[in-house]
């Protein structure tokens, strides 16, 4: 849709001033460029560098490249020069700019040659481009070389020229934001001279640049690319510059086309010429239309065309504005000076007999009030028939029976009201009542049912209430006077209140339009699955246009229906195909397109930042939109995309965080792998080959130690692997809890006695309550659980007993295990049972896998129960880890 300006007021830019706001505190960006290698931009950079030193500057050289070149490198006498950072690369040493030697210097200039490198090694940015905007951004002011072929936008057109491609790019906006771009120019001619005598490149290369890149035909063709490119970032900066200062223009450096539409044939014929003009004048250009606040209410086929013109100058490249105003001939020159027109391209149509005497043209106002823009006329010729259809219209509106019913009423009520007060009192200004029947016609049925009320009113004043009565004739002279005064008063009140009426009936519409696509957007953006948006979508479309609504998107290479209101809309083969033409195109097809019209449907693509992201069909069968119902739909169908692409990145967005949260997984599982398998490995392996080396003659208490030492590191290895391969059957979901009558008891033992013979140095004190019911559960998960929980008290418990006590609590069986270590900050307690968490430094013990309380959780959870961490414990320090068990007998009184 075109910009809506609504700002005439001339005062300097808000966007314009904010740039230049942000700038303050950073440093100068000051780009040399040049067609190509070779035309000595290195060397303008040195040599200026060479007077600013001699001037006292603080200025250093970051990074040059002379290429072997004798008379740019003696250019670097006398000047600083940081040193560079080796990098390894590919088997080799490389010297690259150091960017935080350059931060902590601080000169006031630096200069870092070759703009577009690409950074090789471990450094902090992919692209030295990226290094010099870390640079700016700390206040240095940076001088850098670039040839014009590394720029984004135009490495096509380079490749195409030069018949190689250009691998080192940087955005457009990068030199867009330079402070300054200074211009270095060699006449190819001379640039290959140079090339030939090994000024450039070493001999071979030299050859093979000759023979390849640096032709004549190559080197003018980039040159003028440099040429344009440097005149339109000057003029930029200018623009700029007119508006931070608010100064009006135009001033005349480069062209800049204003273009004006209207609702009429002859416009699509102004913007063609126009976008001929701008090429030819390689311009920039501007479509502008001048609407009236009140311009719903006029011609709905005009107001079409009027979209219709503005879609095909954004096709041709043109930028569009709308502007809201009264004065047609003001708003488009503050809009021409605000933009720096230097021509405006107006249609002009030849007004008949009379009007020409008593109203001047549009282009003749223009061309009376301007100064110092050039105005281009653009003249046609429209058909009689399509003019007298529009008089026709115009003459004849719609509704014409019911106006002059309305008309008639009014002014037969006022006759009657008029009769009955004469029968008591007689009143001089009984013509009172004419003017109100006038007023209420003009605001229940228009200007027209107004005007006929006047002229109904004249007729029954002067028949009723001017003497001599019940005749048309007039007696008195003042009472004509009067009558053709009533007349004028009544017919310039009837149309103020009939142009009241429809700005009133069209902001109603407005307001009504707004708070619809208001009332959208909110439940839009709830949403944040697709399939959710499309629905909301299709139930708008549907309230809206009162149309069938379908909303397609792709789908395993192909487009799906995914939405339909009503739902039981279906599409045929051939809908589909359109469908998918205007996915793949980019464009409207079906129904009333140059696109498979026979379709029933119209389909349009749903165009984000990224692309298509879907398709959007209403049901047209032949009746097009109103031009209000194609506004909302381009509303709709943008808010549309917008959501749907929002829930794509959302949904992206979710995917990578699993996918991170997997490698995290996978990292510390590796972790835990590297530490956890090699240390048992590596003790196992030294005590063999102690044992093997000293075999009969190791000592006995030394052997002794040794296979210890064997014994618990086998078991350390048994208890990873065996927490690996549980960690598996929990995330498989292959665990099966058994719900067998459990001797509390007994488990409690069994599990002491299995970390007494691990765990030998370690104290474990057990307190089982007496009567202590059975519980419902797998004996078998309940003695890993309480094994994995002795062996994290003994790793993190300290030097103190560990406690185990069982006790019952109601229906419930309590377990606990208590240990008197350090305990666990309140921020990590909601963290234990987390895979892979790891907290602390044990003396001497290693931290494990992390895995004994995600298992230990897993499988309390499986038996029905629950787990909780607590601390501190005891004394304000230890942690408990307390597990809650159905006791059997409750399960059976259940």
């Amino acid at each position: 849709m075109p910009e809506i300006d609504r700002d005439p007021a001339s005062r300097p830019d808000p966007d314009a001033l904010l740039a230049l706001a942000e700038k303050g505190g950073r440093g100068k960006l000051t780009v040399f460029l040049g067609a190509a290698p070779g035309v000595g931009k290195t060397y303008a950079m040195l040599m200026r560098a060479q007077r600013l030193k001699e001037e006292g500057a603080d200025i250093v050289i970051g990074l040059v490249e002379t290429h072997g070149r004798s008379e740019t490198a003696a250019l670097l006498e006398g000047l600083e020069v940081l040193p560079r950072r080796e990098v390894a690369h590919g088997g080799r040493t490389l010297h690259e700019f150091d960017l935080d030697a350059a931060l902590a210097r601080h000169p006031r200039i630096i200069v870092v040659d070759e703009l577009a490198h690409t950074n090789f090694g471990e450094s902090r940015h992919p692209k030295r481009y990226q290094d010099i905007e870390e640079l700016v951004d700390a206040g240095i002011d940076v001088w850098t070389a670039l040839n014009i072929q590394h720029l984004e936008s135009l490495s096509d057109i380079v490749a195409q020229i030069a018949g190689v491609p250009v691998r080192e790019r940087i955005p457009d906006t990068v030199l867009n934001r330079a402070d300054e771009v200074l211009l270095v120019d060699l006449p190819p001619a001379e640039l290959i001279d140079r090339l030939k005598e090994g000024k450039v490149y070493l001999p071979d290369s030299a050859k093979r640049a000759v023979d390849n890149f640096f032709r004549l035909g190559n080197l003018t063709a980039l040159r003028e690319l440099a040429l344009r490119r440097t005149a339109d970032r000057v003029d930029d900066q200018m623009v700029d510059y007119l508006k931070q200062n608010a100064i009006e223009g135009p001033w005349p450096a480069s062209e800049r086309l204003l273009v004006c539409i209207g609702p009429d044939p002859l416009s699509e014929k102004v913007v063609r010429t126009a976008s001929r003009l701008a090429s030819g004048l390689n311009a920039d250009w501007i479509v502008v239309s001048v609407e009236r606040a009140d311009r719903e209410a006029a011609d709905g086929e005009a107001m079409r065309q009027l979209d219709e013109t503005f879609r095909l100058a954004e096709q041709l490249g043109a930028e569009t504005r709308r502007i809201i105003g009264s004065d047609f001939v003001e708003e488009i020159l503050k809009l021409a000076r605000r933009e720096n027109a230097t021509q405006i391209v107006i249609g002009a149509r030849r007004h008949r007999f009379p009007l020409n005497l008593f109203r001047a043209s549009l282009p003749d106002a223009l061309a009376k009030r301007v100064s110092g823009i050039g105005i281009h006329l653009v003249t046609g010729k429209i058909e009689p028939v399509a003019r007298t259809r529009r008089r026709s219209k115009q003459l004849l509106p719609e509704g014409l029976e019911r106006a002059l019913a309305i008309a008639g009423g009014t002014v037969g009520l006022a006759t009657v009201l008029g009769l009955l007060i004469e029968q008591f009192i007689i009143l001089q200004n009984i013509s009172l009542l004419y003017l109100l029947a006038v007023l209420a016609s003009a605001v229940y049925a228009g200007y027209f049912a107004a005007l006929a009320a006047a002229l109904f009113s004249v007729v029954a004043y002067n028949f009723f209430f001017i003497e001599p009565v019940n005749t048309f004739t007039v007696a008195e002279p003042h009472e004509v006077f009067a009558l053709f005064v009533f007349l004028a008063a009544a017919a310039l009140a009837g149309g103020l209140a009939s142009r009241i009426r429809e700005q009133a009936k069209t902001a109603r519409n407005r307001a009504t339009a707004t708070q619809a696509l208001y009332d959208f957007s909110r439940k839009l953006s709830g949403t944040a699955n697709a399939d959710d948006v499309l629905w909301a979508a299709v139930t708008q479309m549907q309230s809206t246009l009162r149309r069938n609504a379908v909303m397609l998107l792709p789908e395993d290479g192909d487009i799906a229906l995914r939405a339909a209101w009503p739902p039981d809309t279906e599409l045929t083969v051939s809908d589909m195909i359109a469908a998918r033409w205007a996915f793949e195109k980019k464009e409207a097809a079906g129904n009333d397109t140059g696109t498979l019209p026979n379709s029933p449907f119209q389909f349009r693509p749903l165009m984000s930042p990224q692309g298509v992201v879907g398709v959007c069909g209403f049901l047209q069968e032949d009746s097009p939109l109103e031009i209000n119902e194609e506004r909302a739909l381009a509303a709709i169908l943008d808010q549309t995309a917008i959501a749907v692409d929002r829930a794509r990145l959302s949904r992206e967005s979710l995917d990578q965080a699993a996918q991170l949260e997997g490698e995290k997984f996978r990292a510390a599982l590796l972790s835990s792998l590297s530490h956890d398998l090699t240390t048992p490995l590596a003790t196992i392996g030294s005590a063999v080959i102690s044992l093997r080396q000293l075999g009969e003659g190791t000592p006995k208490d030394a052997r002794e130690d040794l296979l210890k030492s064997i014994e618990e590191e086998s078991g350390r290895l048994t208890r990873f692997v065996t927490n690996l391969l549980d960690m598996n059957r929990i995330e498989a979901g292959t665990i099966n809890a058994r719900r067998d009558r459990v001797d509390v008891a007994e488990v409690v033992h069994d599990a002491v006695e299995r970390a007494r013979k691990y765990f030998p140095g370690r104290v474990f004190e057990t307190s089982i309550a007496l009567g202590l019911p059975a519980m419902r559960g797998d004996g078998v998960l309940l003695g890993q659980v309480l094994f994995n929980l002795l062996d994290n008290a003994n790793r993190f418990g300290g030097d103190e007993p560990v406690s185990i006590y069982a006790r019952r609590e109601g229906d419930e069986v309590v377990l606990s295990v208590t240990d008197l270590g350090k305990g666990i900050a309140p921020a990590d307690l909601e963290h234990v049972f987390d895979k892979f968490f790891r907290k602390g430094k044990p003396d001497g013990r290693s931290l494990g896998t992390g895995l004994g309380l995600t298992i230990s959780r897993s499988f309390v959870e499986a038996m029905g129960g629950r787990i909780k961490a607590e601390s501190p414990a005891l004394r304000r320090r230890g942690t408990r880890i307390s597990m809650r068990f159905p006791a059997a007998e409750a399960e059976l009184s259940n």
